[in-house]
């Protein structure tokens, strides 16, 4: 999911032809995880899985898989503020999953790209002036209200399909905050990416854990075969549980803050065009258009004149 120009990495020498091809196919692996994120969070409504099954697949396998690097990042992660760590936790943890997945049940796979990624510089700007009184400077303003104008745009769309739009619509964006405020405490917090996915992975998994157990949350995992699990595995175990936690900062390393920021803005399209044949979900006129004006948005905010980031500040994804 799309970070904020801002928050992000300057590049400061040419880059070799080699690292920027490589660059740009780690690039192209993260926006695809992206879009793959909205579709399996709308693909548990089409499999026998709960949504407790799919955080329980999505935060063990990076559990597992990073547990050798845990001993070496305990020293950074005992550093990080309270307040950091909490924003982190709950921004992309076992929250933010569940009331996602909860939203994306009565909407579709383009409503969670777009009102969850697409919507993060609005959710970053308004928790930033609530929180920390940072300051909404007037180059902002263009993008964030092309991306209010896609919210609207995308409410009516939904109720257009019969469904109503007011509780899921309300879901995705309270995900929206939870994610604006892990970016926020990522940039308070000066973990490098493992360590950060560490920090959400977890926690989020000790949480999990007593509630499957206790069937507070609903588990299915034992009745479903094997096959059904694999695009859940391959997408949120492996792609937003590790992998993307490598390939998008490999990318800004080689392409820099702007490029990265602005393909990453094209996630909710991508979304919405798989959708289609993957979900059978075709977006409304009105929909469609909401993506794309959100994606607008997204790209006036990223291309917007930025003050340089601060040194703390560390770029990471979902």
């Amino acid at each position: 999911m799309s970070q904020l120009s801002s928050t992000l990495p300057r590049e400061t020498s040419r880059t070799r032809p080699t690292g920027a091809l490589l660059g740009w196919a780690a690039l192209a692996v993260t926006v695809l995880i992206w879009a793959a994120f909205a579709l399996t969070i709308r693909a548990i409504g089409h499999s026998p899985l709960t949504p407790g099954d799919v955080a329980l697949i999505r935060f063990l396998i990076p559990a597992a898989l990073l547990l050798p690097l845990l001993p070496s990042r305990l020293p950074a992660l005992r550093r990080v503020p309270v307040h950091a760590a909490l924003m982190i936790m709950a921004g992309a943890g076992l929250p933010f999953f569940l009331i996602a997945a909860a939203g994306g049940a009565s909407t579709s796979a383009a409503h969670v790209s777009a009102l969850v990624a697409g919507t993060t510089p609005l959710s970053v700007v308004l928790l930033g002036f609530l929180l920390f009184r940072d300051r909404v400077r007037a180059a902002q303003w263009p993008g964030l209200g092309l991306i209010l104008l896609g919210i609207l745009l995308l409410v009516l769309g939904l109720g257009a399909t019969g469904i109503s739009p007011a509780t899921g619509t309300a879901l995705l964006l309270a995900a929206s905050l939870l994610w604006g405020g892990y970016t926020l405490g990522l940039r308070r917090a000066a973990l490098d990416p493992l360590a950060a996915a560490m920090l959400v992975t977890y926690p989020s998994l000790l949480v999990l854990a007593p509630l499957l157990l206790s069937g507070t949350l609903p588990s299915h995992l034992t009745q479903v075969p094997g096959p059904s699990l694999l695009p859940f595995i391959a997408v949120q175990g492996l792609g937003v549980g590790v992998v993307a936690s490598l390939t998008y900062p490999y990318a800004l390393k080689h392409l820099g803050a702007l490029r990265c920021a602005t393909v990453g803005a094209l996630a909710p399209v991508l979304a919405t065009l798989l959708a289609l044949p993957l979900l059978g979900e075709q977006p409304t006129l009105t929909s469609a258009i909401g993506v794309a004006i959100i994606t607008a948005g997204v790209l006036a905010f990223n291309l917007m004149p930025t003050r340089p980031p601060a040194p703390q500040e560390a770029p990471h994804v979902q």
